[in-house]
């Protein structure tokens, strides 16, 4: 039954990509190329739209098909190194906006998840959602202090839609690898795994939760930017419950000015939240859109959805401040051997060749002014060219390359004279010295000296034991060794006794043929009977020195 029902939809796939003249997608499976020649005879292929690029046209059939498809195409749309530009920017105009489901169907959800009637908890409960998604739908609530915040709920029955669509998702990521020659350079299965734990993760309201605390807990007391208190004795894993935003929306740019907001400021400030996010916590707000942020009065970006969130460790910062400062510095070489020296390439690359293809793609990017450089489309370029030298980009690296991508759109939005490097190399070279100098070595030695202090007592017996090892290791390893030189003598005395054998059986039977031939011929018989016998006694010489004895 769950076969047929597979079958089904993606019958129903096919007939939604051949309609918006999508063929391209589905010939690539065999499988499905009897049905799209059928379907190539329907009357509304006389009017097909082939003047429609094909990025949107792939947009609105994953519309057309279903939230979940929406929302596979969003985190698609976070992998440019794997897509076509035209198609990863196009992808992330997708809107995950679905009707809503009835507010008593919500008030029923909280109470079943908080375990009592909705009064126990708040004093006010608006039944209209502000917002619906895929995945959950939000409302405004009052608690009984007079707080006012936002309570999001899980849409009921969603999590069985999901694991079906994502069957349906594996099934066509396996029939692309076997059918389709080009997919496997696109790892499907790999991108259907990274969308199945992005949306498992959104079916647990408390692993949003956790984002937002922390990152609260990063930007506590700052002005720069503002994120909602969680509140945790009403969260559950379907409802959430946040302090409310109030703020005029980023895209708003005439409610902005008509603030009084200075929006140089306001774009460079959004630079230096996301590298303060990214090198200085390393952990960052991935799904930066205009719909998610919001800004106070005074300037202070003030941000919702945390659902998405990228991380890096110390490799990932070093990796990128080097490569952005090597890139504004011109010195491709140093690029280049920042990624061999990282592990990111193989080590037998040719430093040369990878950095003349670094060139290639990084020199145009100064054709421009300053201004328009962007650090978003040079990583693009950068994990491009580097997937060309087998270097499998990691997937934190590439959210981070969208976020800033939405970042860079976002600011010069705001401020088109937008200059990045300016906010942007201070930090990075601030960062540097900080982390790679003296400055980080002396910062390391007093945070791991009081580590060392207390080990220092059971040095004396570490070292002892290390010793006792080494030295058991090498008296083993001696041992070993004479077992194998005695295995070699052995080899060697049997090859010997081998080659006596088969040697002495040979003479002895070529002299037992000369004694027993009969030759006629006068003055051969003496001959003959003298070969025949020193042949024979060389024979049994040789077998007796082969012959196999107790000590050998």
């Amino acid at each position: 039954m769950t076969r047929l029902r597979q079958l089904g939809r993606l019958l129903r796939i096919t007939q939604v990509f051949v309609r918006h003249d999508l063929d391209e997608f589905v010939t690539a499976i065999h499988l499905f190329r009897p049905y799209c020649l059928l379907l190539r005879l329907a009357p509304w292929r006389l009017f097909a739209r082939r003047n429609i690029p094909r990025g949107v046209r792939l947009r609105e059939a994953l519309e057309e098909l279903g939230p979940i498809f929406v929302k596979f195409g969003q985190v698609l749309s976070t992998r440019p190194d794997l897509l076509p530009e035209d198609i990863a920017e196009e992808l992330a105009r997708l809107q995950d906006r679905v009707p809503p489901f009835s507010g008593d169907e919500s008030v029923r959800l909280v109470e079943q998840a908080l375990g009592g009637k909705l009064a126990t908890w708040f004093s006010e409960f608006s039944r209209e959602p502000i917002a619906s998604a895929s995945v959950a739908q939000v409302h405004i609530a009052r608690l009984h202090d007079g707080a006012e915040v936002a309570v999001k709920v899980l849409r009921p029955g969603i999590e069985s839609v999901i694991e079906r669509d994502l069957e349906l998702l594996y099934l066509l990521a396996r029939l692309a690898i076997r059918y389709a020659q080009d997919a496997r350079r696109f790892r499907p299965v790999e991108v259907v795994d990274e969308f199945s734990k992005t949306i498992h993760d959104e079916l647990d309201l408390r692993v949003e939760s956790a984002n937002a605390s922390r990152l609260r807990a990063n930007f506590e007391g700052s002005n720069l930017l503002y994120v909602p208190r969680v509140y945790w004795d009403l969260t559950r894993r379907t409802v959430m419950v946040l302090e409310r935003i109030h703020g005029i929306p980023i895209s708003n740019i005439e409610g902005l000015k008509a603030a009084g907001i200075d929006m140089r400021t306001l774009a460079h400030n959004g630079v230096e939240i996301f590298f303060t996010q990214a090198f200085r916590d390393g952990f960052f707000h991935a799904d930066m859109h205009p719909g998610n942020i919001f800004v106070s009065p005074e300037g202070q970006y003030r941000a919702v959805d945390f659902g998405i969130m990228g991380t890096l460790g110390g490799k990932d910062k070093r990796y990128l401040a080097e490569n952005f400062l090597a890139f504004f510095n011109r010195d491709y070489h140093a690029v280049a051997d920042a990624h061999l020296r990282a592990g990111w390439v193989a080590p037998g690359t040719n430093l040369v060749e990878f950095e003349a293809a670094i060139r290639t793609v990084c020199e145009p990017v100064f054709a421009r002014p300053i201004k328009e450089i962007s650090f978003g489309r040079f990583l693009l370029h950068l994990f491009q060219t580097a997937r060309r030298f087998n270097m499998e980009v990691q997937p934190q690296l590439v959210l981070l390359q969208k976020t800033l991508f939405n970042i860079e759109g976002l600011g010069r939005r705001l401020y088109p004279d937008l200059d990045l490097w300016e906010t942007a190399k201070p930090y990075l070279e601030r960062w540097m010295s900080e982390h790679m100098g003296p400055r980080a070595f002396l910062k390391s030695l007093r945070k791991e000296f009081p580590k060392w202090w207390a080990m220092l007592p059971e040095i004396p017996s570490l070292v002892h034991e290390s010793l006792r090892r080494a030295g058991e290791a090498d008296a083993a390893q001696e041992s070993r060794a004479r077992e194998l030189e005695e295995l070699r003598r052995q080899v060697r005395h049997n090859q010997r006794r081998l080659y006596f054998a088969v040697a002495g059986s040979s003479l002895l039977i070529a002299g037992a043929v000369l004694l027993g031939m009969d030759v006629s011929i006068a003055g051969a018989w003496e001959w003959r009977r003298v070969a025949g016998w020193v042949l024979a006694a060389a024979g049994v010489f040789m077998l007796w020195r082969g012959w196999p004895r107790r000590n050998p």
